[in-house]
């Protein structure tokens, strides 16, 4: 279902109260640090318990980096440890980036998010009785109706998005568009036919321009031979009966730049978050990001994550992200999971906090340590979330 306009009235005020609100208003450093202290141990543990080959993570509070963890070597022979300026791939996590750029480009009347697909990728297609029209803020907001992740087999394969989406022509939703939840790479890459037809740029450029380069993102990059060229880049390994085993480098997913297309380094990632939380309203505004975390649809799937099931009250997507209720917190996250590699961001905007984790393994810790850090720390900084209980 829709989240109607009554029920993101609470998410928005918040957004608006992270730029209206005072320093005094945001946790204590010390809180932040004592945080930290705990992220860094559960880390330590977490990499030693699982034997992940590597891992880095930042917090940020208040537009500074509070502490960067970084753990383990970026290949199986150990030749070199991780640092802040080893590149990963965030798989998923890229999907918020074309959020805010639709964001963007919204807030500057080049586009509307109500906007039909179809005026940007005219021969995208599919079956639809009575003919419906998806609009930009459905395919953002995963709210097409297409069975889930609809052609990813053909993502995997290789095969072209502009030759993905002819095979549209032959699939009808399961359910009328806007009315449920449908994760997608495919079609949530239609936003760079918008993006390239709005502006005359090629996606990937307009990032550079737009985004990487304002926020001296120095490592961060699009696409699969950018990432090869990397001198400084975590490889990715994959779990095996006999351990963690370095895997050959896929090109798998690059093809959908904007779903999971984005390599960058932790460094990076602090600049994007601390962007996010509002600390760099000159190159990402408000109203980029209020656009971009609006709730457009209700994951009630999502109440059963594994690492989450029991805490979540409620679970929305929005473009390219996640919103969260936790015992009257939110969070906006999105987590990445591709060909040996996991990615997570998730930002408190009422206690501006965010935490980035990055491993070159496709372990489920990630889940868990991002869990285990935002009930740490609501209980410490919320008095009437104490009811959740940290790990």
């Amino acid at each position: 279902m829709i989240l109607k306009h009554s029920s993101i009235t609470s998410w928005i005020l918040a957004v608006f109260l992270l730029f209206s609100a005072g320093p005094s208003e945001s946790a204590t450093r010390s809180s932040v640090e004592l945080l930290a202290e705990r992220m860094q141990q559960r880390t330590q543990d977490a990499v030693f318990e699982e034997r992940i080959p590597g891992s880095a993570w930042v917090i940020v509070h208040d537009g500074e980096v509070v502490r960067t963890g970084l753990h383990g070597f970026v290949d199986s022979r150990r030749t070199r440890a991780i640092d802040q300026n080893t590149v990963f791939r965030i798989a998923s996590v890229s999907k918020g980036f074309a959020g805010v750029l639709a964001g963007l480009l919204a807030s500057e009347g080049r586009i509307s998010l109500q906007d039909p697909i179809r005026r940007y990728a005219p021969s995208f297609r599919f079956k639809a009785s009575p003919p419906v029209e998806l609009t930009i803020e459905d395919v953002l907001g995963q709210r097409s109706g297409f069975v889930p992740n609809a052609y990813d087999n053909l993502i995997e394969s290789g095969m072209p998005r502009q030759q993905i989406y002819t095979h549209f022509e032959e699939l009808a939703p399961v359910c009328p568009p806007r009315t449920c939840y449908s994760y997608q790479n495919s079609v949530f890459s239609l936003i760079e036919d918008v993006v390239e037809r709005s502006t005359s740029v090629p996606y990937p450029e307009l990032l550079e321009q737009r985004i990487f380069e304002p926020l001296q993102m120095k490592q961060a990059s699009v696409g699969f031979e950018a990432f090869q060229q990397s001198g400084n880049r975590a490889e990715p390994h994959l779990k095996t009966r006999a351990g963690w085993r370095q895997t050959r480098l896929r090109p798998s997913y690059y093809q959908v730049s904007s779903a999971a297309g984005i390599n960058a380094s932790i460094a990076d990632m602090a600049n994007w978050a601390n962007a996010m939380l509002g600390h760099q309203p000159e190159v990402i505004t408000p109203e980029a990001i209020q656009a971009s975390l609006q709730p457009a649809i209700q994951t009630r799937n999502e109440l059963r994550h594994r690492s989450w099931r029991g805490y979540l009250s409620d679970a929305h997507y929005a473009l390219g992200w996640r919103i969260y209720e936790l015992e009257g917190e939110s969070l906006a996250l999105h987590s990445g999971w591709v060909a040996g590699y996991r990615a997570e961001i998730a930002l408190s905007h009422r206690h501006d906090l965010g935490l980035v984790i990055l491993m070159n393994a496709e372990s489920r810790k990630i889940s868990e340590l991002n869990r285990a850090f935002w009930k740490d720390a609501f209980k410490q900084l919320s008095p009437q979330s104490a009811a959740i209980t940290a790990d």
